[in-house]
């Protein structure tokens, strides 16, 4: 039996270290990271159509709707696996910023892809879902998974965790008014030169040691970044603070959640009112 309307909530992702370990042969960059989820969601609507078409609607007006959105990239891989056509039609309520090094456009389109499965009532296993996921982008393996996982690979190889294993942590993010391109991130890390910070210290936390080998070549072009990090690293608030993924978002993990209101207010007091903050847990 299927399901004719189905709601699913798409939850943004943190890396709490992520090492890049060269160029492969394939020329993708070859990463180890653990990442987990967080509590910042996008929500998708999906409803079977009789159309044999794709009708996918956003609530932010500025996101692009066509053929080179993950969204449906994700309906056109499942139609050539199960070899036919679908008739769906999607809505995304947006919540997490894009550009941000938060994993939103990866987690929608694997949202997209689980909700296929459980509405076809299609009976896929998550390892399958992965391995199509891995075929259209990167991070989207990851979210298939509903807890933390070791990302190694390109982003294609996912090992679960078990949730027990890694507190759930109190945390605040910050990001300006611009994105950032992983792919640029990425293809600046070889050229861009080592920076002699304090910032670079790795922070030794109880779940590990936070790092990000992208820090070096976003912090060279967008100087802001490191300065957000070093501001949060003063804040009494703050045990630990890191770039999340290739950004523009930092990431702060917090001592303790009610933290996170006052950090917001001196966030946008010392670089803009236009600075995005928001206040949750990882999950």
């Amino acid at each position: 039996m299927t399901q004719e309307k189905y709601t699913i909530k798409a939850p943004a992702k943190t890396n709490l270290w992520l090492r890049v370990c060269g160029v492969r042969e394939d020329g993708f960059h070859a990463i180890e990271s653990r990442m987990v989820h967080l509590s910042l969601c996008d929500q998708l609507e999906l409803t079977w159509t009789d159309k044999e078409k794709v009708e996918f609607t956003c609530s932010d007006p500025s996101l692009p709707t066509g053929e080179d959105n993950l969204v449906v990239k994700a309906v056109r891989v499942m139609e050539k696996h199960l070899g036919r056509p679908l008739g769906i039609k999607i809505h995304l309520s947006k919540k997490i910023p894009s550009g941000a090094g938060l994993g939103g456009g990866s987690s929608d389109a694997a949202a997209v892809i689980k909700s296929i499965n459980t509405m076809g009532n299609f009976g896929i296993p998550p390892e399958e879902l992965a391995n199509l996921a891995a075929s259209i982008g990167s991070d989207i393996p990851f979210f298939i998974y509903d807890q933390p996982c070791d990302v190694s690979g390109r982003g294609e190889i996912v090992v679960p965790i078990d949730k027990e294993a890694i507190p759930r942590l109190p945390i605040f993010l910050m990001k300006p008014a611009f994105e950032i391109s992983a792919a640029w991130a990425y293809q600046n890390l070889a050229k861009s030169k080592e920076m002699n910070l304090p910032t670079d210290i790795p922070q030794v936390c109880q779940w590990g040691s936070m790092e990000n080998d992208l820090e070096r070549p976003v912090y060279m072009k967008f100087p802001i970044l490191r300065d957000m990090k070093k501001w949060l690293l003063k804040q009494p608030e703050v045990h630990a603070a890191l770039l999340s993924g290739s950004g523009s978002t930092m990431l702060a993990v917090l001592r303790h959640f009610d933290g996170g209101d006052s950090l917001s207010r001196k966030a946008r007091e010392h670089f803009g009112e236009e600075t995005w903050t928001y206040c949750g847990f990882t999950a």
